[in-house]
């Protein structure tokens, strides 16, 4: 029989041998104010412009959201502990520090597949969009994968909480890592090792196969149908959400896949990154790749 221990605090080890690794949090300090700056931004133009209050945009200001509320929940608190040094943080508020991080990373990932089905429906069925893909329509499967992903999330931090933790408290990671914690347990965590397979493969890999699917099937429309001058220029419409799938889904599905492979300083740096760069980079390539938001802050900016 083993005693069940529940710690009062775990402590956040951060990178392991390397120095000046504060250089590295001031960076993301950096990458964290202009995500601020651009989601705020983005998120306040689509607020002002009625002509933006269409389902695509309903979308981009949940990413916009998700990107700033992500951000803001991650960044903050890697600071204060490496940079102030307290990395001492109690059980309670890992765990929860925990559920706000994963919930916004996976919330990431479904934010795409909205944006995926809202380009094939525009571009497969251009005259029934309208009436097929509507701002309520798309309220309520924003709303279905906000649920979905904030109960998959308690159900791995629910499976924490029956852990007895009698030997060390140190998670070799740069925040409250799911996969960090349960392995120091010291009873049995195989419930944990079953999320730990299965969640990547629902919240990451589904996602990416519905991603590409609907680009093909994009792809072999166009080729069928348009004329090469029409296809490219359907096809750029899509190119702005292509390279947000790139900038998120290969750091993460790196890390998610090698899992306990991968060594802890590189995992630091695939989940930070992916958790503060998609973020920094969706407004400026939304920006920099939508004509309908160029051309409302251009008249924001002149009112």
């Amino acid at each position: 029989n083993i005693t069940f221990i529940r710690p009062a605090y775990f402590i956040i080890r951060g990178f392991i041998g390397l120095p000046n690794m504060k250089y590295y949090y001031v960076f993301l300090f950096f990458v964290y104010i202009v995500s601020v700056l651009g989601n705020t931004a983005v998120m306040a133009v689509i607020y002002l412009d009625h002509n933006l209050r269409t389902p695509k945009y309903v979308a981009v200001f949940n990413l916009a959201f998700v990107d700033l509320l992500g951000s803001t929940a991650l960044v903050p608190k890697v600071l204060d502990i490496f940079l102030f040094n307290h990395n001492v943080i109690p059980y309670n508020d890992c765990l929860t520090f925990l559920f706000f991080c994963y919930t916004c990373l996976s919330m990431q990932s479904f934010n795409l597949v909205v944006l995926s089905y809202d380009r094939l429906m525009a571009i497969i069925f251009p005259l029934h969009y309208q009436v097929k893909v509507t701002c309520r329509f798309m309220l309520f499967l924003i709303a279905s994968f906000w649920i979905f992903v904030i109960i998959a999330v308690l159900i791995s931090v629910s499976l924490l909480t029956r852990l007895s933790f009698c030997k060390s408290v140190v998670i070799n990671s740069y925040f409250c890592d799911h996969g960090q914690i349960y392995r120091l347990a010291c009873n049995d965590n195989f419930p944990n090792d079953v999320v730990s397979f299965l969640y990547p493969v629902i919240i990451f890999w589904l996602p990416l196969v519905f991603i590409l699917l609907s680009y093909l099937y994009i792809s072999y429309t166009l080729v069928k149908v348009a004329t090469l001058q029409q296809g490219v220029k359907a096809f750029k419409t899509c190119l702005a959400h292509l390279s947000l799938v790139v900038v998120y889904f290969t750091p993460v599905l790196i890390t998610f896949t090698l899992m306990e492979k991968i060594h802890p300083n590189n995992r630091i740096i695939n989940l930070s990154l992916a958790s503060v760069f998609p973020p920094m980079l969706n407004p400026i390539i939304y920006v920099l790749q939508t004509k309908e938001i160029k051309a409302s802050m251009k008249k924001i900016f002149k009112n």
